[in-house]
């Protein structure tokens, strides 16, 4: 099986790696050509384009930031549309509009090639280390067709149903995370300012009831002082921008994800945008300690 994959971001480009790695021919495109080379050097095969890593392959694998970018790799100028034949698939692995998702996948429809939209959590060690989560929408026959693919990039990999419910599923891990992220800041700051060992603190919390993943895999890089992007709070906060559209259209009450999305809203007009989510703490900084 020949996989186009185009976009070798934070995630992508260890994404197609694991592809490689797993005996999956691969023919790779990015916009930005340097960010090609390491998955080059490991045996993929170089596009002059998203249509020309498409017109190569049997499955494109799309890996971008947001809605419009999708859109554009797509259906843009020399887009994946332009090189896509009958009874070839596109597997979005982008974090987007649901509703987007649906369209996408409709007008692909119109030219007989199907489409997943297959979002991922995980982070960049998850990308690294294979054991994403993977929450894919579609036709299921189209899903299970391509389940080993979704096996050498993911550990948790869950058919979510019709087009757009993979984005739909995506988005309730988004809402979990901002919250827990939130809750992890406050909480390392709440023991700083009570003169506690905020180390000592992290290790005895971490362990019972209060542990997440955000605790035993964020906490640490905060008190290194490492705010490296594994993911970015301007993904984070663009990924609570589709879950405040989604809930627009909902009834009921949503207290705390409003509340994350002001206050990722906040940390990017104050430059923190380009950080690792860890670097949400600084929102509360009055100074360089938190």
């Amino acid at each position: 099986m020949h996989i186009g994959f185009v976009g070798l971001g934070i995630m992508g480009r260890p994404m197609a790696l694991n592809l490689l790695k797993a005996g999956f021919a691969v023919t790779v495109y990015n916009r930005t050509q340097e960010k090609m080379n390491a998955v080059v050097s490991a045996g993929a095969q170089p596009a002059k384009s998203a249509a020309d890593a498409a017109a190569r392959s049997e499955i494109v694998i799309t890996m971008v930031s947001d809605t419009p970018d999708v859109e554009d790799v797509i259906f843009g100028k020399d887009g994946v549309s332009d090189g896509v034949n009958d009874g070839q698939t596109v597997i979005d692995m982008s974090s987007i509009s649901p509703s987007a998702t649906e369209q996408f996948a409709a007008r692909l429809k119109e030219r007989n090639v199907e489409m997943l939209d297959a979002p991922v959590t995980g982070g960049e060690k998850g990308a690294i280390e294979g054991t994403l989560s993977i929450m894919i929408g579609g036709q299921k026959e189209t899903y299970e067709r391509c389940l080993p693919i979704f096996q050498a990039l993911g550990r948790t990999i869950v058919y979510a149903g019709s087009h757009g419910n993979g984005q739909r599923m995506k988005l309730v891990n988004q809402m979990l995370c901002a919250q827990h992220i939130v809750a992890m800041s406050e909480a390392l700051r709440f023991a700083r300012k009570q003169g506690l060992d905020v180390g000592v603190t992290l290790k005895a919390v971490s362990g019972g009831a209060a542990g997440s993943w955000m605790l035993s895999n964020l906490a640490p890089k905060v008190l290194e002082n490492d705010f490296a992007p594994g993911f970015s709070i301007r993904l984070q906060q663009k990924d609570l921008r589709l879950v405040n559209e989604a809930l627009e259209k909902i009834e009921g009450r949503y207290c705390a994800a409003e509340l994350a999305y002001q206050l990722f809203t906040e940390a990017i007009e104050k430059g923190l945008g380009e950080l690792g989510t860890q670097g949400f703490i600084k929102v509360y900084q009055e100074s360089d300690v938190f």
